[in-house]
């Protein structure tokens, strides 16, 4: 008998068991010069289901050498194009010429596939995925109750991440290193479970990456060019908890069964988010019979039978959210926000009445807030987001109440500046904590609960701002120097060279900058000493870093970078005028939040040069 597999047998792996059996044992088989390539392909780009479809075909190759089979690769091998359009069917056309020119039987486990070759008038035998019945993987027998993930290395010694939200501690749990062929034995049993196992997902398949949701395990596999060794991530949720578990307020309650309708879930990574996440679902959906959704990416949220997980659909959350505004659930969990993109998909789907909530890296209470402005119109956030929830160490350690109002905001006092301000309360106690409000064309986010006296009223450091700004519009190049002494009095320091210009002809552009700003301008040359100096930065974000641009003028110098009067560090310019910092590190992030909060980055030269 001549077999024609497809690369769907060969990639489960059972083309191998198929020819052993009576009924196709001494076959021919042939393999299309299609399949190669896109297995090749595939393996090329680093995926699973590459490599384990070429194990596949040596194994065929033992076969045939022991005389189980004989075996023959025939046809052509398929253009670049041909094999990126393999899902419209182009290689799966190419198998069944193949099949048809050799009047042999074309194996697959591929229902379209079959579907397609009967009606051409092929000999098709379908073999439907295997169910396998459940039993642990390999990798589990790391895991114990006490175990949060697994972290698998070739050539380095088995690692874990034991105990709780907030008490977690990293520990070896192995004796020797793992070799690359143990790795790669384990990896390709995970896939090949993964196709198999109804409660199972492959949620990413990337060059060098598998993301797979394997029943209660969030799964990644690492391997070249993507890590620069194999590598394997399991991550297992140590206890599944309910809200009663958190002895939260019966006021929170109350709100959550009530009132909330846009949470954002906050905390740093490893801090519980996501657990309190899944404790808010099955609230919603035993407590209050609510309909419950999540959009996940990848979907590893432990909740019930009854809540639907949603993936990016053709790899888009926003066609994701285009379905459910069809569904029309009472409540959605987005899990996570990160990307821009993700903050306007939650807003629009809570604008559109659904019940909203989502889970956001932070490290400080306000920053869900922070993280959201400037990607939402200011004002819409209060009808975006009502309640902000932040867990630290597996606990909920503050609750944000989110409103919008018309005052004057605090620390101003002439009645004419009042606007629009969007309070954040402590929810407990409904103590004020901060407020976020446009000042000319700066957003503020103002702390206001801290009751120490601050060197500076919000309304001085708001004007020294303001009056930079509008000074550097006519003088754009060279430090600036501005002190607001008083609610009626500013000094403002620049070169000399460039008085006349903010003076103007008889005074016109000062008295024009007064009126605008509202108080007394004066203007006096800045000293030549560099200790003092202070001046604004300007900054790009280019691939995976952001950089600070000082020009080669000061290569080599060293400076103080700052946001406002905060100091963040200290660094040397480099040989291209530059300072350039990882994206990925935390003075990255808080530098990016401070562009997207229209504050200035500041550098000063170290007193010591």
């Amino acid at each position: 008998m001549k077999i024609v597999p497809d690369t769907s047998v060969i990639v489960d792996g059972r083309i191998t068991k198929i020819v052993q059996e009576e009924e196709f044992r001494g076959s021919e088989v042939i393999v299309t010069e299609a399949v190669v390539s896109e297995l090749e392909y595939q393996a090329n780009r680093g995926r699973e289901s590459g490599f384990n479809g070429l194990e596949e075909l040596k194994n065929l190759q033992k076969l045939q050498q022991r005389e189980v089979i004989s075996m023959n690769f025939v046809g052509r091998r398929p253009t670049l194009d041909e094999i990126s359009l393999s899902r419209g069917g182009e290689i799966d056309a190419m198998i069944r010429n193949t099949a048809q020119e050799h009047d042999a039987v074309l194996v697959t486990s591929d229902r379209v596939q079959a579907e397609v070759g009967k009606a051409q008038g092929l000999d098709v035998v379908y073999i439907r995925p295997e169910v396998m019945e459940y039993h642990e993987l390999e990798i589990s027998k790391y895991f114990d109750p006490q175990t949060m993930s697994v972290h698998l290395k070739e050539n380095v010694v088995p690692m874990a991440k034991k105990g709780t939200p907030g008490n977690i501690e990293l520990v070896e749990i192995g004796s020797k290193p793992l070799k690359h062929s143990k790795i790669h034995g384990m990896a390709r049993e995970i896939v090949e479970r993964a196709k198999s196992d109804f409660k199972s997902f492959i949620e990413i398949e990337m060059e060098g990456a598998t993301v797979i949701q394997f029943r209660e395990y969030r799964i990644s596999i690492a391997r070249p060019p993507f890590s620069e060794g194999f590598e394997i991530t399991a991550v297992r949720p140590v206890a599944r908890v309910s809200l009663d578990d958190y002895k939260l307020p019966e006021k929170l309650v109350e709100r959550l069964r009530d009132i909330a309708k846009g949470i954002l879930i906050s905390g740093s990574p490893g801090a519980g988010k996501t657990t309190f996440a899944q404790a808010i679902a099955d609230f919603f959906s035993k407590e209050l019979k609510a309909i419950v959704k999540t959009m996940e990416s990848p979907r590893d949220l432990q909740v019930g039978n009854e809540i639907t997980q949603y993936a990016p659909l053709e790899k888009d959350m926003q066609k994701t959210a285009d379905i459910l505004l069809l569904v029309r659930p009472d409540y959605t969990i987005y899990d996570e926000l990160r990307k821009s993109k993700d903050f306007r998909i939650f807003a629009d789907m809570r604008l559109a009445g659904v019940g909203m909530i989502g889970v956001v890296h932070a490290t400080r209470p306000i920053d869900a807030i922070q993280r959201i402005i400037g990607r939402v119109e200011l004002g819409v956030i209060p009808s975006v987001v009502d309640t902000t929830i932040f867990i630290d160490q597996g606990k909920v350690e503050a609750i944000y109440d989110v409103k919008l109002t018309v005052k004057v905001p605090t620390g101003m006092l002439e009645a004419d500046l009042a606007r629009p301000v969007i309070e954040i309360r402590n929810f407990e106690n409904e103590e004020l904590v901060h407020e976020i409000y446009t000042y000319g064309e700066q957003t503020i986010v103002m702390d206001v609960g801290d009751t120490t006296i601050p060197s500076k009223t919000p309304v001085q450091k708001i004007a020294e701002r303001e009056i930079e700004r509008e000074i550097k519009k006519k003088v754009p190049g060279g430090p600036i120097k501005v002190k607001v002494k008083s609610d009626k009095r500013a000094q403002v320091w620049i070169k000399e060279k460039h008085i006349p210009k903010i003076i103007g002809k008889k005074g016109k552009n000062i008295d024009e900058l007064e009126k605008k700003i509202g108080i007394s301008i004066g203007i006096e040359p800045l000293e030549s000493k560099k200790v003092e100096e202070t001046f604004e930065i300007p900054v790009e974000i280019t691939g995976n870093y952001v950089v600070l641009n000082f020009g080669k003028n000061a290569i080599g110098v060293a400076f103080d970078i700052m946001i406002e009067d905060e100091y963040l560090f200290t660094a040397t310019v480099g040989k291209k005028g530059t300072i350039k910092i990882k994206k990925d590190i935390e003075l990255a992030d808080m530098i990016i939040e401070a562009m997207g909060n229209n504050l200035p980055v500041y550098a000063r030269l170290r007193a010591d040069q």
